[in-house]
């Protein structure tokens, strides 16, 4: 093969950062895939509510409250908890968070004026937030949750590798249930 010619891609499309990162981090060290694999599923969850119509992301398509405009709320508030709340010890009140017993579970309402824009730009701030909350922590880092006992942050890591996952797939669900866009 020339060094003008190149191997077939693999890839029916081009990568997107994120996905570039989980690649670039298949021989990296522990800290850096959880790291790039979390903000992959991030960045999933943006792009699947990207581009929608108001209506089109607060509609309800299955008989719980998820809408991808709530997910996004649902997802900020999740972040918050976790990383600024559990793990730096802030107060649930200083972060707008819900109380604790989420029995009826508010963290999908919306409120009237929510804008997807604004949702998505909270979404991403917390996200922002909950890096520089973890950055410089080593992963050994332990916290208490009241009801588990014990966590690292390796573990917290992980849990949020495996929320926002499971949340991403919900949202392609949703998103093709919406106006048919697949996949990517």
């Amino acid at each position: 093969m020339s060094d003008t010619e190149r191997p077939e891609s693999p890839f029916p499309r081009p990568l997107t950062g994120t996905e570039k990162r989980v690649l670039a981090a298949a021989a990296a060290g522990e800290r850096e895939t959880l790291e790039a694999f979390l903000d992959d599923q991030r960045a999933a969850v943006v792009r699947r509510a990207s581009g929608l119509s108001e209506d089109d992301a607060r509609r309800r398509l299955v008989p719980s409250k998820t809408t991808l405009a709530g997910m996004l709320r649902h997802l900020a508030i999740v972040e918050r908890n976790w990383f600024q709340h559990r793990l730096l010890g802030r107060d649930r009140a200083e972060l707008g968070l819900p109380a604790d017993d989420l029995a009826d579970d508010p963290t999908w309402d919306l409120a009237d004026g929510d804008t997807l824009p604004e949702l998505i730009a909270d979404y991403e701030r917390a996200c922002a937030e909950s890096r520089a909350a973890a950055a410089g922590l080593p992963l050994e880092r332990t916290f208490v949750h009241p009801q588990v006992g014990e966590l690292s942050l390796r573990w917290l890591l992980v849990h949020m590798v495996e929320e926002t996952a499971r949340h991403a797939g919900h949202a392609d669900i949703l998103r093709e249930q919406t106006d048919g866009t697949a996949g990517f």
